[in-house]
């Protein structure tokens, strides 16, 4: 028995796998396992199912016409041929083309990049801007022939006819649309447009692929102008309808929410207009009595006033003392009016009146008693009316 080398014995192998025609070209399905992606542009992976797997390579030349990436997990059917590599004593696959297993393959592309797109955050939220409440002019990107470009103008006309309207020609179908596009925004986000709208009709899926493209996907995104993106029918929803600040489901719907409706805005100018008369009014209403209260206050700080007010409050306390002066007076005279009737009850000359008389010495002493006299005694006697001159006779006593 003749005794092999290691080479002779992979030579040999590699001669019986190039040999066998069914094993040149083979179609073979399972799960991508270890992929990687080399810097050289080669695809390194395994295919496996529940039993085994094999190694595979797809080269450069092959790998750069796949339109999505292989992952791992993921199920495919791989066109390739089976080949040995002598020098590690393993036998490959050299994989040619891949079609996910169940998916298409331009819906899984479409699924990729929207995904990556979605991580690069093209879709958020936070970078939709608001749209201008009344835009002055307005830019159309969309097909210069097209139906959606006449639906647009008319709604624009009817809706707000005072909007300035730029229309921006550009392809929206075919190999050649995606570049066209992407120009038209960059050009048209440099006109001094208020808001742009980029749209076509309907169609097929494959007519609408170019807004489905990274190329206009960012064209879209970095617009400095709000971009309204109606493609195709409502159904339709592309990439640029998710990238774009504003989705319309019709290029009509996207010219109804670009402008305010004429009519409407100016029922709202007229409810403006009342409401402000109204406020103006309350307004100077309001700064007329503030006037008046500060002409009042100036009126009082005035001089003049206030020596008028001081002349009303002297003449006012002049009367209230003279009439407590009177007042006083009176109850004074009525006192004195009391005592001199008093006085008067008491005056033994009224007494005299009535028929007595008061008797005095020649010393001027009342004689209250015949003891105080003697006889042949000089003694005044009042009466009345006037005095008698008498001479004491005798006394007698009681």
């Amino acid at each position: 028995m003749a005794v092999l080398t290691v080479s002779q014995i992979n030579r040999y192998m590699a001669s019986k796998v190039q040999g066998d025609m069914k094993l040149r070209h083979f179609l073979i399905k399972g799960e991508i396992a270890n992929f990687t992606a080399h810097s050289s542009g080669h695809y390194y992976f395994t295919l496996r199912d529940a039993q085994s797997g094999v190694k595979a390579v797809m080269f450069r030349n092959m790998a750069s016409r796949l339109p999505f990436l292989p992952e791992n997990g993921m199920h495919v059917i791989a066109a390739a041929g089976l080949t040995v590599y002598e020098a590690g004593g393993v036998y490959q696959l050299n994989v040619t083309d891949l079609q996910p297993d169940g998916v298409g393959t331009q819906t899984l592309a479409l699924e990729q990049r929207r995904e990556k797109l979605r991580r690069e955050g093209l879709f958020d939220a936070a970078a939709k801007r608001p749209l201008p409440a009344l835009p002055k002019t307005i830019g159309v990107v969309t097909s210069g022939t097209g139906a959606a470009l006449q639906d647009i103008l008319q709604i624009l006309q009817r809706r707000c006819p005072i909007v300035q309207v730029r229309v921006f020609p550009v392809l929206v179908q075919g190999a050649q649309a995606p570049a066209s596009i992407a120009r038209g925004l960059r050009f048209a986000d440099t006109q001094g447009c208020d808001v742009l709208i980029l749209g076509r009709g309907g169609g097929a899926s494959e007519d609408l692929a170019a807004f489905n493209t990274e190329e206009v996907a960012y064209a879209v995104y970095d617009c400095h102008v709000p971009v309204i993106s109606a493609v195709g029918h409502e159904v339709d929803v592309t990439i640029a309808d998710a990238v774009a600040d504003r989705r319309a489901p019709t290029p009509s719907a996207a010219a109804e929410l670009a402008v305010p409706d004429a009519v409407h805005l100016h029922e709202q100018i007229d409810i403006a207009r009342r409401g402000l008369t109204a406020s103006l009014r309350r307004c100077l209403g309001e700064r007329a009595q503030a006037l008046t209260a500060l002409e009042g206050r100036l009126v009082r700080c005035r001089p003049e006033y206030r020596i008028r007010v001081q002349e009303e409050a002297l003449h006012h306390l002049t009367q209230r003392m003279q009439t407590a002066m009177q007042h006083g007076l009176g109850r004074r005279h009525q006192a004195l009016c009391s005592m001199q009737e008093r006085l008067q009850a008491l005056d033994p000359l009224r007494i005299l009146e009535r028929g007595y008389a008061a008797v005095y010495r020649q010393d001027g002493t009342l004689v209250s008693s015949v003891s105080r006299v003697q006889p042949d005694e000089e003694i005044t006697v009042s009466v009345a009316d006037g005095t008698i001159r008498a001479k004491v006779v005798a006394t007698d006593a009681v």
